[in-house]
């Protein structure tokens, strides 16, 4: 059996640039069929986006699945690479490669101390061990994670507990867990006046003055944070009046921004005070969104408890819990079972020269088996 390190250097030759799998799922598949896993490949949208869902049955015990993606970002400047980012290189200690930090070896890593456990299992092994892999998590995400969850809904196949593999590490390995994220909605906003001169301002409706205004409301507090979460927060992305001439007040006004919101509030509650504080100050506008996903919070005690006391066993270091950081794909698992994140050190992740710790990859295969030995005890 090939160990972690040989199955990184394996999946980083993939060019998986999102939402492309390039043989890399095909290639886990492979593996996880030659270990009597049952395999379904999975494609959603008009472009195929290609996923896998797989899973080893020994009773009738809980499901406990790992998740994971295998699609990266673009290297973006290949000058800024030391190295071919899809020819995985190891120097003075590190792997090199596009997908090293985010998140191929923690992959790598899961899939390894999976069928570690299962050939090595120190007890009659009662449960169901699974994986839900997708190469649609770094762009739109729209075919990925959110359509194999619906997909398992409808075949009625339960999962009990999920671990993701995302890089939760901030500088150094075990230091982090993430049991919960932020929601978040992207709003476009059209606040809509009266085109006129601007030596006449008294016969037209600056929408600009309008927007100001809008701007300052919007940037009093949403709520002071909760237990688990940082107060919400909205951020302005761009304002634009696509006006180029310097005499003519113009007939509306734009503005995107985006809310990052706790679990004081659900998508429908940000939106309805938006509207609210918006309306304060003017009935003359448009205002669209897309939710990306709401809020949650890991409800199982259990699955916190246990993934830190591997992480402490193997790494000698007490992880933080966190909901801070974007949204991943645990915004839709959480709406199937309990989730929480946990993989490698994400410190490069999406840069040039991203890379881990060569001797991490073996820490992390480590931490994921004692969480199946445990969990399974």
């Amino acid at each position: 059996m090939i160990d972690a390190l040989d199955l990184s250097l394996k999946l980083i030759k993939f060019k998986s640039i999102t939402p492309k799998s390039a043989g890399s799922l095909e290639y886990i598949e492979k593996i996880l069929k030659n270990n009597k896993f049952s395999c379904y490949r999975l494609e959603f949208g008009k472009g195929k986006i290609k996923n896998l869902y797989a899973n080893f049955k020994g009773g009738n015990g809980p499901n406990i699945c790992f998740a994971g993606h295998t699609d990266v970002v673009p290297p973006g400047n290949i000058k800024e690479w030391k190295t071919d980012p899809f020819k995985p290189t190891i120097k003075n200690g590190k792997l090199y490669g596009r997908g090293a930090s985010d998140m191929k070896t923690a992959i790598a890593s899961f899939v390894i101390a999976t069928l570690n456990f299962l050939e090595k299992k120190k007890f009659v092994f009662n449960g169901t061990l699974s994986f839900i892999l997708t190469a649609d998590e770094e762009g739109d995400a729209e075919f990925g994670t959110k359509s194999v969850i619906q997909w398992l809904k409808k075949k009625r196949k339960k999962i009990d507990y999920c671990l993701v593999g995302e890089p939760t590490n901030p500088k150094r390995l075990g230091e982090m867990i993430k049991i919960g994220r932020r929601g978040s909605i992207n709003f476009f906003l059209e606040v809509i006046g009266t085109q006129g001169h601007v030596a006449y301002p008294e016969m037209a409706q600056n929408p600009i003055h309008k927007l100001i205004q809008i701007c300052n409301i919007l940037q009093k507090p949403l709520d002071n944070g909760s237990k688990n979460f940082q107060p919400s927060a909205l951020v302005i992305t761009s304002i634009d009046v696509s006006n180029n001439t310097r005499n003519v007040i113009p007939s509306k006004a734009e503005m995107k921004f985006n809310v990052r919101f706790n679990d004081n509030f659900n998508s429908s509650s940000v939106i309805k005070l938006i509207h609210k504080r918006i309306k304060n100050i003017t009935p003359k506008y448009k205002l669209s969104h897309v939710i990306s996903g709401e809020s949650f919070i890991n409800s199982s005690e259990i699955l916190t408890k246990t993934l830190i006391k591997s992480i402490e066993k193997v790494t000698k270091v007490k992880p933080i819990l966190s909901t801070s950081g974007g949204t991943s794909d645990a915004r839709f698992i959480s709406q199937l079972c309990p989730v929480v994140e946990f993989g490698s050190v994400g410190k490069t992740m999406h840069k040039s020269n991203e890379m881990v710790e060569v001797k991490n990859i073996e820490k992390l295969t480590q931490i994921y088996l004692e969480f199946l030995y445990l969990m399974f005890k």
